[in-house]
């Protein structure tokens, strides 16, 4: 049947517009999301409630006047520093041993990064806290072989906070330098070695200081999550009586009655400041970066540094990183998920085994906790890839407002996870909206969170797809959703995959931004092992942590495994 001119006429006009009508839509609902909790924020920080919600710069003063904002304010300063040294030169260090040398046990690197990324920061804090605790076998180990009552390691320090979040970070500084070292160039550190440089004097003058930018953009990322962290100057910082920024945030929202909210406001919005100052830092390391530039368009081949019989002392550090940061931890773990209550491990303790912990774990109100959190987490991955898809698209290819959709998907970078929840949390206490204590409102706070994530798997993948591509399709009449649809999307499919995976177990792990947002119905996985912890229940969150990790690294697996089948598919195709 021919098709009606008029009606051909109208849709192909439609056609022309619907790129200009995609970026608009797009707008709205960015703006819509990003923008509100940022103003509900600002509002509450000038509102002094005890004047009858008057605008003022009360809250400031208090939080500007307290000798308890400078003294919170070093900690977070020294606690980010110190937790950035420790990561990077742990993760440095892997990531050269891996790279670069000819050590055995390579991929025992690879399991502890990617089995970390799938476990609750919340779950390592308390098994490393047991392990290192007053009463664990380390510290046990040091009294029985001194005779002494005092500790080798007291976790609840400054340098136990430090060494604590250092391990936390350790696992990404290794993957993110590891690309770096396994893209450089090895000329320059052949022509060292040719001229007579020793291995260490290669490293030092040649290999770090061509490392340098990423180093320093990765120190500063670290430093920058570090200043954020919740879960450690919790778990570690207030049984040792250390404060820093979020916990004074935190307390002013939980330990007061009624809550402080316009002094928490006050405090998050200058913590925001000090993160965007961060993150400009931030974006002038990263974007000279191209001065340090070893890839050119002539081919090389890594080889390699034969370490001789150094490799064994290299494997060794390899064996320990492992041991220290995965099978140490789940190992502690384990034992205390057997047991009662919490025990030293020694032989009368084996007769205490039970595996009453685990039955409480299968009970229906743990199932409901695991369905809730995988219901946020998957819909706050669909949501985010699907929004920064769009977003990405529109961005990369330079199309009317693509700037602006660009600038609304990155700004809740500049959001703490804390603070984030309490502006969302001001925002529909305000808004005639039920969602406040619902699942829906954690959901829409993780979206926020997370699209600048998605936003950078989106725009990387969509950068290697040449616009000619498209430009074939456009001139034998698809529309631009056609476009997207049929072209765009199969391509880009491995690194969606990749995005919503990533998005998926960030959000699955998360405590900063569910604390203040759950309600007695909507916790989720890391709420309710925070509040275990806190309510002595060490043994039952050890259960519940393993199951859930093994969860968490069974959907990793399949997910790895679909993406690398997307990838060659894609390959296949093109």
């Amino acid at each position: 049947m021919p098709r009606d001119p008029t009606i051909a006429t109208l849709w192909s006009r439609l056609a022309a517009y619907q790129t200009l009508l995609l970026a608009a839509v797009l707008i709205v609902v960015l703006a819509a999301l990003v923008l509100p909790p940022f103003v509900f924020l600002l509002k509450a920080s000038v509102v002094d409630a005890q004047r009858g919600g008057e605008w003022s710069l009360a809250n400031f003063e208090a939080v500007l006047g307290s000798r308890r904002f400078l003294v919170t304010s070093a900690n977070s300063l020294v606690f980010a520093a110190g937790s950035a040294v420790v990561a990077l030169a742990i993760g440095w260090t892997t990531a050269w041993i891996v790279e670069r040398t000819n050590t055995p046990l390579k991929p025992l690197a690879y399991l502890t990064a990617i089995i970390s990324l799938g476990t609750p920061y919340i779950l390592y804090v308390t098994a490393w806290l047991l392990l290192f605790g007053k009463a664990g076998p380390i510290n046990q180990l040091y009294r029985t072989l001194t005779g002494t009552s005092d500790v080798l390691i007291n976790v609840y320090s400054m340098p136990g906070m430090i060494m604590v979040e250092g391990f936390l970070w350790s696992p990404l500084a290794f993957l993110l330098v590891g690309a770096t070292l396994r893209n450089a160039n090895p000329e320059l550190e052949e022509a060292a070695r040719v001229s007579g440089a020793g291995t260490w004097m290669t490293i030092r003058r040649v290999t770090l200081r061509l490392s340098l930018p990423s180093i320093l953009a990765l120190a500063m990322l670290v430093f920058i999550r570090a200043i954020e962290a919740f879960e450690v100057p919790a778990l570690v910082g207030l049984p040792g009586r250390i404060s820093v920024l979020t916990t004074d945030i935190y307390g002013n929202m939980v330990a007061q009655a009624p809550p402080d909210i316009g002094g928490a406001s006050a405090l998050s919005v200058l913590m925001l400041a000090l993160v965007l100052v961060l993150l400009a830092i931030y974006g002038r390391l990263s974007r000279h970066a191209e001065r340090f530039a070893t890839i050119t368009g002539k081919g090389f081949r890594p080889r390699p540094f034969d370490l001789g019989r150094l490799r064994y002392l290299a494997a060794g550090i390899l064996v320990l990183n492992f041991l220290l940061l995965l099978a140490v931890p789940i190992a502690m773990l384990a034992w205390v998920s057997l047991l009662p209550f919490y025990q030293p491990i020694s032989t009368a303790a084996l007769a205490l085994v039970t595996l009453d912990n685990y039955r409480t774990v299968f009970s229906p109100d743990h199932v409901g906790l695991i369905a809730n959190t995988l219901l946020v987490a998957v819909a706050t991955a669909t949501l985010a890839v699907a929004l920064t898809f769009l977003a990405a698209w529109l961005a990369v290819r330079r199309a009317p407002g693509g700037w602006i959709v660009e600038r609304l998907a990155t700004i809740p970078l500049v959001f703490p996870g804390l603070i984030l929840g309490i502006a969302v949390m001001q925002l529909f206490l305000h808004l005639p909206i039920p969602l406040y204590g619902t699942l829906g409102i954690l959901i829409w706070a993780f979206v926020i969170n997370y699209l600048p994530y998605g936003m950078r798997y989106s725009a990387a993948g969509m950068l290697q797809i040449h616009r000619e591509l498209e430009e074939s399709a456009e001139m034998c009449g698809a529309s631009p959703l056609m476009r997207l649809r049929r072209i765009v999307a199969p391509l880009l499919a491995p690194a969606l995959l990749a995005g919503w995976l990533f998005i998926f177990l960030m959000a699955a792990r998360v405590l900063s931004l569910a604390i203040l947002l759950s309600g007695p119905r909507s916790q989720t996985m890391a709420v309710t092992l925070f509040d275990l912890w806190t309510n002595g229940q060490g043994t039952e969150l050890a259960a519940l942590g393993l199951i859930w990790s093994m969860l968490m690294a069974m959907i990793a697996a399949v997910f790895y495994i679909l993406a690398r089948r997307s990838a060659a598919s894609a390959l296949a195709r093109t």
